[in-house]
């Protein structure tokens, strides 16, 4: 299929610059040497003239070529790694009308070949524009998807803040009441039942305070989900309790970068699971350091291990565009078998 599109939205661009090239350079040799065809063939002087010509035909064609490469390259990559069979179909059918009416001009060549000239014209427009056309659909798609995506964490993180505010309260009375079990003059059966209770949640007091009470809860979640997979994680955060990152943002960094840790973490040894996560505010700056270790042939800054590409493959892209967002920037360094990624924003 992708075969097919390349030659349904190149080839009639590639006919359509040929074809002026020569044109032109014919209608050029003409006017300048006011020589007959015969005359051109027989004249040593006119074919170098002729020659001279064509050469800087070709040299024009490379040049068109190369700014058309230059422009077209950051849609190019995004569309031949991304798109899936319905959305050529899509192309390939947009162009298959400029792609038959070149050839059908062409073929049936009319007397006055400046007639053509719009139809290549419109032949290599709408080549590019299939391009840009595709480029659109995908960020589009993308865009729509990462919306959806960020809304169902946003509802699934507001149901979870008014959840923790409730285990929270009943937490503290059950620890108050398995206290006074403990303490209490029974059976030394029941003493050690409250007491193994009493350990078993004390967990939940000494989870992580960010300072931020949506962060609080996604570092919580995160943090169950790497303890299940065997994957050590540690975290240092600091964060104001007026953060001035709007809560999806929240959610689109630690989000986005903790569970790519997790999946990145599960391909190794169990020995050899660590996550690190530290954020905290450095002069004015909120810097955000999100480390694990990580297989050596692992995809680095853009790229996927899923199948669908489409659906998974802009994790770290969102990272970066909610950086920028806020004027910071996004960087990432693989080495040792580590995966950095530092993320910082100029604080208001």
């Amino acid at each position: 299929m992708e075969k097919v599109s390349v030659l349904l939205v190149f080839y009639p661009a590639l006919i359509a610059i040929n074809y002026l090239m020569l044109d032109i350079g014919a209608r050029t040799f003409y006017a300048v040497t006011q020589a007959g065809f015969t005359e051109a063939l027989a004249s040593p002087r006119l074919m170098t003239i002729s020659t001279a010509i064509h050469t800087f035909s070709l040299f024009l064609r490379l040049l068109f070529w190369i700014g058309a490469w230059l422009i077209l390259r950051r849609f190019l990559s995004k569309i031949t790694s991304h798109l899936n069979t319905r959305m050529w179909l899509i192309i390939d059918m947009l162009i298959l009308a400029s792609f038959v009416a070149i050839f059908t001009i062409i073929y049936f060549m009319p007397e006055d070949t400046a007639i053509v000239y719009p139809i290549c014209g419109a032949s290599i427009f709408s080549s590019f524009g299939c391009m840009y056309l595709a480029s659109y659909i995908y960020d589009s798609m993308q865009t729509s998807y990462r919306m959806q995506e960020m809304e169902t964490q946003r509802n699934y993180y507001k149901e979870r803040i008014t959840e923790e505010e409730r285990v929270r309260s009943i937490y503290h009375d059950l620890k108050n009441h398995l206290l006074i079990l403990e303490g209490h003059q029974g059976m030394p059966e029941t003493r050690e039942m409250a007491k193994k209770l009493r350990e078993q949640i004390a967990g939940y007091e000494n989870y992580i305070h960010t300072g931020n009470e949506y962060l609080d809860v996604i570092i919580r979640d995160k943090s169950r989900m790497a303890k299940e997979k065997q994957i050590d994680f540690n975290a240092i955060i600091h964060m104001d309790t007026d953060s001035f990152l709007e809560p999806l943002d929240i959610s689109t960094i630690f989000g986005n970068a903790i569970d790519n840790a997790i999946e990145a973490s599960e391909k190794l040894p169990e020995e050899q699971r660590l996550i690190t996560v530290k954020a905290d505010h450095i002069r004015d700056m909120l810097v955000i350091v999100i480390e694990n270790n990580m297989l050596p042939d692992m995809p680095g800054k853009k790229g996927t291990t899923k199948e669908d590409a489409f659906l998974h493959g802009f994790g770290i892209p969102n990272i970066q565009k909610t950086a920028e967002k806020y004027g910071g920037q996004c960087s990432i360094r693989t080495e040792n078998g580590i995966f950095s990624l530092k993320i910082i924003i100029p604080l208001p």
